[in-house]
């Protein structure tokens, strides 16, 4: 009986660690084909003008500085669009600043006094929407920075009638905490080796990113408007989804933009963590569960362990520690350029070892905090359990 339990834990692990290699070999392979398909982005004669809508809710970090990055753009036409639910928010005075410091610039500022779902922000941009006034919006959240070329950058696959949907990775600039500079190197590690083994596995990308979302006025409305979102917690997500099952591609820009990660503490952290393991265990049920074999160290561990160190499997412990190093890097360097993924390098392992454990507990429990607020998420949408920002 002794035996029959380790052989199959060692078998399991063997699975593990083996599913793991297959992994890193498709997250690979999702790199180099979107590298192979980088190209030049401003080929489009023409430049339409762009709504940037920013729905806000508080201050969050390097937020004045992302503002003046999107008015700064080297663009013919576009304008910024704010909306906020709480005429007393705190971002609202950032709005008035940055309105004081580009009066060149169309700049406006919408109070969403209505709640019309359990997502807030969604809500904001239904009562934006009729203060845009062109046909090509852009939403994005309010701690991205960009470029100056950013606009002409992303518009460019909308020349291509078969687009429906432009979005774009991204790469997180860490505060000074632990916590803050292991969510980073997540991000650059794990979450942009998944999107682009997602890539690869369905030809292409059906969903978006909310770093990036650029699409025509046109196509929201084909898939029901920002109404069809009000109580979906991955509004970005939802959207790129609708929009690819409408029969229009979803588009993966070359360009990379910045979000600046809060200075979490360790609590922060897990909270932000167990929302996010949850928003995809709702989104893609089965997504998830092939997520197990993305823990190359852990399952690598537990087989020389389980084998009792072995020399067979110490050897698939330094090939999947190569494998590892191998994407993640190659995805933060040859993708990314963050420059901050070497100098954490040696976050990586304790990294490894908490995703799994963060991974189980999304398995379970429905409850997320987002914002100060409480909420239940069943089938990816919201319902209110408590205010916690009072």
């Amino acid at each position: 009986m002794h035996f029959s339990l380790r052989f199959l834990i060692e078998a399991v692990a063997v699975i593990g660690t083996l599913g793991s290699l297959f992994y890193y070999a498709l997250a690979l392979a999702g790199l180099l084909s979107f590298l192979r398909a980088r190209q030049s982005s401003v080929q489009n004669a023409t430049f339409p003008g762009i709504s940037i809508l920013k729905p806000l809710k508080g201050v969050d970090p390097e937020m004045w500085e992302s503002f003046c990055t999107h008015a700064e753009q080297q663009y013919p036409e576009f304008e910024l669009v704010f909306g906020v639910s709480d005429p007393k928010d705190a971002a609202v005075g950032l709005a008035h600043k940055l309105k004081e410091k580009y009066p060149e610039r169309p700049i406006k500022l919408i109070v969403c006094d209505r709640v019309l779902g359990t997502n807030v922000k969604v809500s904001n941009l239904v009562q934006m929407l009729p203060n845009a006034s062109h046909d090509v919006l852009l939403v994005n959240d309010s701690d991205i920075r960009v470029t100056p070329s950013y606009l002409h950058e992303i518009v460019a696959p909308l020349a291509d009638s078969s687009v429906g949907l432009v979005t774009c990775l991204y790469r997180g600039v860490a505060a000074k905490t632990l916590s803050s500079h292991l969510e980073a190197l997540g991000i650059s590690t794990d979450f942009i080796p998944g999107i682009l083994s997602a890539r690869l596995l369905e030809n292409g990308l059906q969903f978006g990113l909310g770093s990036t979302l650029l699409f025509r006025r046109e196509d929201l409305a084909v898939v029901g408007g920002f109404e069809a979102f009000l109580d979906y917690l991955a509004d970005d997500y939802e959207l790129g989804r609708r929009i690819a099952a409408a029969g229009k591609r979803v588009e993966l820009s070359e360009v990379v933009v910045e979000t600046f990660v809060p200075a979490y503490s360790l609590g922060g952290l897990i909270s932000h963590q167990l929302r996010w393991w949850r928003t995809i265990r709702d989104a893609r049920r089965g997504g998830y569960i092939g997520l197990i074999f993305t823990f190359g160290l852990p399952w690598a561990i537990a087989l020389v362990l389980a084998a009792g160190g072995a020399a067979w499997a110490w050897a698939l412990f330094f090939v999947i520690v190569i494998a590892r190093l191998v994407v993640g890097l190659g995805t933060a360097s040859g993708v990314l350029h963050d420059r901050t993924t070497l100098k954490n390098l040696v976050l990586l392992p304790l990294r490894d070892l908490i995703a799994p454990v963060l991974w189980a507990a999304g398995l379970i429990g429905n409850r997320i905090q987002w914002r100060g607020d409480e909420f239940t998420l069943k089938n990816g949408k919201l319902e209110r359990t408590s205010n916690t920002s009072g």
